[in-house]
């Protein structure tokens, strides 16, 4: 009896977690096929080159995805090298557990849970007018790499930690420098964990709107510098659809060409770590 039971439970389990997953696909599957109805008929070489015109029910998205991209660039730049580092020192070079550490991990938990609005405010503020830089493309990325610090570090330091621990016996036993402990041994073992980091973080970068809303601004014009104010895709979609009267398609299309932005981000990320971690083993 009881091992009918268990089979029973075992297979009650297996039917949920088949219904969930189908549930996933099937809510994603609706999205993508709702936004591909709508707006890829609006998508051309030319909708894709040119700028916006008549508040965006003409022309194109050309200088709205520059701003795009140098906002990821810039936001990128600074959280990358910023996290991993942190992620890296919560791992490698303090006790876990100890009071510098919980103060730290309790630092990243509560920037993890600041509503993005908040994030926007303190950027307006921070960036835009006590650094002076103005509603640019510099403040927007500026503060949607504080957005995005948590989400590196907490998945870099779970790649991290979840190295094993022989490795890091082995290195101590050779006599490799921490260094290069962490260059050819924890690193390319964290891959996973840093690459997810990576695509999280561009993910909820690209599709921000609130905090942009605050710090890069609305202008579609071409950006010439980093100072310049810049309108992302997220928000270009955001004033199509709420502020724009009869510009539905060009919304749809927008999104539709963010989603396949974000599909080739994620192949060309994951291509690109497979790559490096290939090297590295063959280093």
């Amino acid at each position: 009896m009881t091992r009918l039971r268990s089979a029973k439970i075992d297979r009650s389990v297996a039917v949920v977690c088949w219904v969930s997953a189908a549930a996933v696909c099937a809510t994603f599957g609706c999205l993508l096929i709702e936004i591909i109805r709508a707006g890829y008929a609006e998508v051309s070489w030319e909708y894709l080159t040119s700028r916006p015109l008549d508040a965006g029910r003409a022309g194109g998205i050309g200088t709205v995805l520059v701003s795009t991209v140098l906002v990821l660039l810039v936001c990128l730049a600074v959280s990358i090298p910023v996290g991993v580092g942190a992620a890296t020192w919560l791992s490698e070079f303090t006790t876990p557990g100890s009071r510098r550490a919980r103060f730290v991990t309790g630092c990243v938990n509560l920037l993890a849970s600041v509503p993005s609005i908040i994030f926007g405010l303190f950027g307006m503020v921070f960036f835009s007018q006590m650094l002076n830089l103005g509603i640019s493309i510099l403040s927007g990325g500026l503060t949607l790499a504080c957005m995005v610090l948590p989400i590196v570090i907490q998945t870099t330091y779970s790649g991290l930690r979840s190295a094993a621990v022989e490795l890091r016996l082995g290195a101590a036993a050779l006599g490799l420098s921490r260094t290069s402990t962490l260059w050819y041994l924890l690193f390319p073992a964290a891959t996973n964990g840093v690459v997810a980091g990576l695509l999280l973080s561009l993910g909820r970068a690209m599709a921000e709107t609130a905090a942009l809303l605050f710090t890069s601004g609305y202008a579609t014009r071409m950006p010439e510098s980093l100072l310049d104010s810049g309108r992302t895709l997220s928000v270009h979609i955001y004033d199509l659809a709420i502020n724009v009267s009869g510009a539905e398609s060009r919304a749809y299309a927008s999104a539709f060409v963010l989603l396949i932005l974000l599909l080739l981000v994620n192949l060309s990320t994951s291509m690109l770590a497979e790559r490096w971690l290939r090297t590295r083993q063959t280093a």
